[in-house]
């Protein structure tokens, strides 16, 4: 970064081979955090061809597994050694909270430690055929060449559910993060080759996917594409490998309901869930400003409750303290660009002349102190239905409409509404309740009475237009395996079908 080279390509950094660079801005303060190299379409092909070669000549994937394990832990000790570091650049390219980022670095930490653990344990499959001279195995091994595309929200942390399950399935890999946030997965790459990543394996280019994508996707040396983002581009790159019958896997974000039930209790009362209700609700939409795919911006709540709900919701929005990620009194922080930030505003405007009503937010800040950032407030819409499109589209930003419900079928039926199915959450104190919501809901992820947590060892995607395939949990790793049936006879004789 600034003036290193960021293309990491065949084992050697260099810089774009027409020179070209992009400044990525602090969205805090719409200052330049950095300057890195602006890959071109050559490179990207250039890293795809270093990844098959890499590849073909074998020797990652034929590495043993305790020593693919071995690598994939010492990355893991590189990540916590560099702790500090990594949370800065991510907290100085998305303008996230500090101490979001150290989080978001412990939870990459940990999604190395479980697959080094996992692919440790794995198995051949031996199938009894019922021949005692015949031994049939299920064997799975690596997919090949993967293109690895990840969001700006999450930088690093999608980035290594992409990662380090390739690395342990003994895959080569081209990496691009978003253009807009590449400063942590810049220095993550760094790491690697430390680790003891052969050089080829692991390829880093940065760049926007308007140029770079068809380089990278409509390449016939690519065996798959792992992609987090948006719907339409999604749908772009479903089509383009379908012409080569590339594997995908899409995460395509989310429309997310909050189903929030009376009986968990008022306010005031003894043992109540209210108070608890209140605040996950407040965190699973505002947290990081609504920048999260799994983002609870729906909230359906019984009608008994709603007003009630809705004022404390509000009350508590309004004291949301907005900053510099670097601030230690900020909670939450900017948008990531002044585009999104003017996306997040059309939104807001639209949401007014559908009819919705506006409880608090809708506007920037007015601390002079936040002007020069891509701040925006918190926003909550009461009275909202169906037919808006601030309740059907992903907004991914600080927006809350509320929907009402008076019956458990009503409020499923509007948690199922959606194109999308990514996650969804359930508030109840009535445990029956709870079970029957949860398996009804069609999300890919559903908590019940919490939000927003996740665990390496369980898989996350969507249902619907939310994705396909999974990451994490034993089928992140097996979307980077193929299955191969190995059928050995040990006491070979002649078939005896012909009789010439």
């Amino acid at each position: 970064m600034d003036g290193e080279p960021d293309l990491y390509i065949g084992g050697t950094w260099r810089h774009a081979s027409d020179g070209g660079t992009r400044d990525i801005v602090n969205p805090a303060h719409g200052s330049i955090a950095g300057v890195v190299d602006e890959a071109t379409p050559e490179d990207a092909r250039a890293a795809v061809a270093a990844a098959r070669a890499a590849f073909d000549d074998g020797t990652w994937r034929a590495t043993p597994v305790t020593d693919r394990a071995a690598v994939l832990d010492r990355i893991a000790d590189l990540l916590q050694r560099d702790k500090d570091d990594l949370a800065s650049l991510e907290t100085r390219d998305t303008g996230k909270t500090l101490a979001e980022s150290l989080i978001d670095i412990d939870d990459v930490t940990s999604v190395f430690r479980y697959y080094a653990k996992l692919i440790g344990v794995e198995a051949d499959r031996v199938v009894d055929v019922g021949d005692p001279t015949v031994i049939s195995r299920v064997v799975r091994e690596p997919i090949g060449v993967c293109v690895l595309i990840a969001p700006w929200n999450y930088p690093l942390l999608q980035m290594s559910w992409k990662v380090a399950p390739a690395l342990a399935a003994g895959c080569t890999m081209v990496a691009k993060p978003s253009e807009v946030t590449p400063l942590s997965t810049i220095a993550f790459v760094r790491l690697l080759a430390e680790a003891g990543v052969p050089p080829g394996v692991v390829n880093l280019i940065q760049g926007s996917g308007a140029t770079l994508g068809s380089a990278l996707t409509d390449n016939p040396d690519v065996d798959f594409i792992s992609f987090t983002g948006g719907l339409a581009t999604g749908r772009v790159i479903a089509r383009t490998a379908a012409e080569h019958v590339t594997k995908v896997a899409l995460e395509l974000g989310g429309k997310n309901p909050h189903l929030v039930f009376a009986d968990i209790g008022a306010p005031g009362d003894q043992d109540s869930g209210w108070d608890a209700a209140v605040d996950h609700v407040l965190t699973g939409v505002f947290l990081h400003s609504g920048q999260v795919c799994s983002a609870g911006t729906r909230l359906i709540v019984e009608e008994s409750i709603a007003d009630d709900f809705v004022a404390a919701l509000a009350a508590r929005a309004a004291t949301i303290s907005m900053g510099d990620g670097f601030d230690p009194a900020s909670e939450t922080g900017p948008l990531v660009s002044e585009q999104h930030r003017d996306k997040v505003e059309n939104y807001v405007q639209l949401g007014i002349s559908e009819g919705a009503q506006l409880v608090t937010g809708g506007a920037r800040p007015d601390d002079p102190a936040l002007a020069d950032g891509y701040f925006y407030l918190p926003t909550i819409f009461d009275r909202c239905d169906r037919s808006m499109k601030i309740v059907t589209e992903e907004t991914f930003g600080p927006i809350l409409t509320v929907e009402r419900f008076t019956t458990e079928a009503e409020a499923i039926a509007l948690g199922n509404d959606t194109e999308y199915g990514l996650a969804a959450g359930v508030r109840t104190s009535d445990a029956a309740r709870g079970e029957r919501v949860v398996r009804a809901l069609r999300h890919g992820t559903v908590w019940l009475n919490d939000f927003g947590y996740y665990t390496a060892s369980a898989e996350w995607g969507g249902f619907g237009k939310s994705g396909n395939g999974r990451e994490l949990g034993p089928s992140g790793l097996a979307e980077y395996q193929e299955l191969k049936h190995i059928w050995h006879n040990t006491a070979p004789t002649a078939a005896g079908w012909f009789k010439g």
